[in-house]
């Protein structure tokens, strides 16, 4: 008699990883959460989904925040009255609501200690941004975020009071669940005692390097989040300096247009100057011509007296 197929090739589950991730994907990530309870195969497909979800949502979340900004205005003083202001304050509080889970989960995701366990979150995030997207004149943003802001702060408190006490005694190296640092899980089935006793020699020995990668995987992410933020202030003081520069030229431009002013007024006052001086030597010389005119026959009157006094003086000795 032809042997039977496993009971499980008929189920959602003997289905190829490509199909079963096809078929999660019409859920929500609030719902892809929840199917974590299923069994350990369907447990580590959810938790690949969601890791890829959180980093989507932040890619698409980088492309809206670049296409906003294409449209807004340099000068900061004019973006306030521009209608995608609210777009942009949604956003930028978006963008330090991801940088706040970043920081929380993503470590020990990175060291495959656990997945980015909110799916509620990624959910939310996404709603937010196609609102933005679809909606010319949004409401404000702390209406717009209060949903958000409330689920991801219990999300986060509840990782850093419940989880991450369980998941600091796993750091050291007592993970067992078969994934190396930078490797893809394996969905294969459950390895038996050999195999688990082949993992744990394993680990033993590789213990030291792993908590080294650990640690290096942690800084470098750091680095990371502190250049992109260095980044973003070069950028900024970049724009700053190019205003900047534009106000120094159109400055050196009107001074060029006023000493112009200027000096054309100088050549005018310099043009007056010469014509009233004309003018005054013109009539000063007119008025000398007159003086010495009107002296001339006084002068001449005394001439002739002088000349008639002789005479007089004759006639009165003839008479004596």
């Amino acid at each position: 008699a032809p042997l039977e197929p496993p009971p499980q090739s008929n189920t959602l589950m003997g289905l190829p990883i490509v199909a079963i991730e096809s078929i999660l994907s019409f859920l929500s990530y609030d719902e892809t959460s929840q199917l974590r309870l299923v069994c350990k195969r369907m447990d580590l497909v959810c938790q690949r989904m969601l890791n890829q979800g959180f980093l989507k949502v932040e890619r698409y979340h980088n492309l809206c925040q670049k296409q906003v900004k294409a449209q807004l205005p340099r000068r900061e003083s004019e973006r306030r009255n521009h209608s995608l202001a609210r777009h942009a304050d949604i956003l930028a509080a978006v963008e330090t609501r991801l940088s706040l889970l970043n920081m929380t989960f993503m470590k020990y995701v990175d060291s495959n200690l656990c997945c980015f366990i909110p799916g509620k979150v990624i959910d939310e995030i996404y709603r937010v941004l196609r609102y933005v997207n679809s909606t010319r004149a949004p409401q404000r943003a702390h209406e717009v975020l209060q949903e958000l802001r409330d689920i991801s702060s219990m999300a986060m408190e509840y990782f850093d009071e419940k989880i991450v006490p369980i998941l600091k005694r796993k750091m050291p190296g007592s993970d067992v669940s078969g994934r190396l640092i930078g490797t893809a899980p394996v969905f294969s089935e459950v390895p038996g005692p050999s195999a688990a006793l082949t993992t744990m020699q394993l680990f033993s020995k590789q213990n030291p390097s792993r908590q080294e990668v650990t640690k290096l995987q942690q800084q470098v992410k750091a680095n990371g989040t502190g250049l992109t933020a260095l980044k973003r202030e070069i950028s900024e003081l970049r724009i700053k300096v190019q205003e900047q520069q534009k106000q120094l030229q159109d400055q050196d431009q009107k001074l060029l247009e006023q000493t112009q002013i200027i000096g054309e007024q100088n050549a005018r006052l310099a043009e007056l100057e010469r014509k009233l001086r004309e003018v005054m030597e013109s009539t000063v010389g007119n008025s000398s011509g007159s003086g010495s005119n009107e002296q001339s026959p006084r002068k001449r009157r005394k001439a002739v007296e002088s000349t008639d006094c002789p005479r007089k003086s004759k006639r009165l000795r003839n008479r004596k």
